[in-house]
């Protein structure tokens, strides 16, 4: 079996949607298994939804009635009868989430959040499906949450393994085209969970494992995996072939076409993932796989914006040891803090994080009791894996550069 998945750039439009069934025509799509994300920036749009219902409840309504007019003006392009069953089924989904957020008791934010933000995915592949069964490709839509089985950390939720292969192999027929959804699962009581932002690849992944799938393709609005995002980085070049070691480095420093969990089950089986251009389906685009580390070796740029640097150091100009950085992890740990960069001398430590869930303030006036704290907010974190002269000179021209760590492949660099 062969896992599929199309992120929302993919299936934005009624033309998205149309070049999905192009893609298929052209690749193939016996035993296939469709991963969907929302479409385009549904997500967002969701999430406004759920502001909206802890800021002002008046709000919600509309917020809604936005992201169905959205999908309904994609409906009224791919189906010609406005009576199809479709718009009612849509309407109906939508009418969920306010119903949900109508009788709704729990304050917690990240409850709310992953019961209303599948709803994106719900509807994109119920679109997708019912279009390919309208034009005669005959496919089974399948809920995820019955498969990926999780716990109930909401909004990166872990999963558990064990019962997700017993359900997806019990309840995935191999034989037919299937769709699904990335990016969402459950927990034991139903409730919907998910995997974190940009999970979707990491779906189509964990379906891959537990199908033993033959291979995973990723299909993308860009040739493949290049060696800098080009929205950030001119003369960007393609990167025919990429090891699972060197992907997952490159996941872990936040390049953006994989996703960072995406890997290692992949990597466990030996399953090859493709990335490949859903413009140019026929064309080769990159393999990730066993076999050669890089190719070509070129230097590999990437960058994170919107983080933020902390120094720190000691009171009494005592030595920051064990203790001290066991103490400053935990802190970091409880208050959700993606850390992305250290560096420690005798009585100094410099943490370069991502404040994803807005937990700054807490954070600082717990350190500056026990430490004299210097922090710079909206700073960038640039890592260059095989890097060289020209690429690091040309990348700090005209940047205050805050702080650098070099090791033999990888050089980092937090500017202002």
């Amino acid at each position: 079996m062969r896992i599929f998945k199309f992120g929302g750039a993919s299936v934005k439009d009624a033309d998205g949607i149309k070049n999905v069934v192009n893609v298929l025509n052209q690749v193939g799509f016996d035993n296939t298994l469709l991963v969907v994300s929302a479409m385009g920036k549904t997500t967002n749009a969701m999430e406004t939804v759920v502001n909206s219902y802890f800021e002002d409840k008046s709000e919600v309504a509309s917020a809604i009635q936005d992201v169905l007019k959205y999908h309904n003006d994609i409906l009224m392009d791919l189906f010609e009868n406005d009576k199809h069953v479709i718009f009612k089924q849509i309407k109906s989904l939508f009418d969920e989430v306010q119903g949900f957020l109508a009788w709704n008791k729990s304050p917690k934010y990240s409850f709310v959040y992953d019961q209303v933000i599948g709803y994106g995915e719900l509807v994109s592949t119920t679109i997708l499906s019912a279009y390919l069964n309208e034009i005669g490709i005959t496919n089974t839509w399948l809920d995820v949450r019955t498969f990926i089985k999780t716990d109930d950390n909401y909004r990166d939720a872990t999963v558990d393994w064990e019962k997700t292969q017993a359900s997806i192999t019990k309840g995935i027929d191999k034989t037919k085209l299937n769709i699904t959804q990335g990016f969402i699962g459950s927990d034991d009581n139903n409730f919907t969970t998910t995997l974190g932002r940009e999970g979707s690849d990491y779906s189509a992944a964990i379906l891959a494992y537990c199908l033993n799938a033959t291979a995973v393709t990723i299909w993308k609005d860009v040739p493949g995996v290049l060696n800098a995002d080009p929205r950030y980085f001119e003369n960007t070049q393609l990167l025919n072939q990429i090891s699972y070691r060197e992907a997952i480095e490159l996941a872990f420093y936040g390049a953006s076409v994989i996703h960072p969990k995406t890997l290692q089950p992949l990597q466990r089986k030996e399953i090859p993932l493709h990335v490949k251009s859903f413009i140019e389906p026929k064309n080769a685009g990159t393999t990730v796989g066993k076999g050669a580390n890089i190719e070509p070796k070129v230097p590999c740029f990437i960058v994170k914006k919107n983080q933020v640097l902390m120094k720190l150091s000691s009171l009494d100009f005592s030595f920051i040891v064990e203790d001290s950085i066991s103490e400053l992890f935990k802190l970091l740990h409880d208050h959700k803090m993606k850390v992305d960069l250290i560096q420690n001398s005798a009585i100094s430590f410099s943490v370069c994080v991502d404040n994803k869930f807005g937990r700054l303030e807490e954070l600082l006036d717990h350190l500056k009791g026990k430490f004299k704290v210097t922090h710079y907010e909206n700073v960038a974190l640039y890592t260059i894996r095989h890097f060289d002269t020209e690429a690091i000179t040309g990348l700090q021209k005209g940047k205050e550069i805050l702080l650098e760590q070099r090791g033999k492949e990888t050089v980092q660099l937090v500017v202002k």
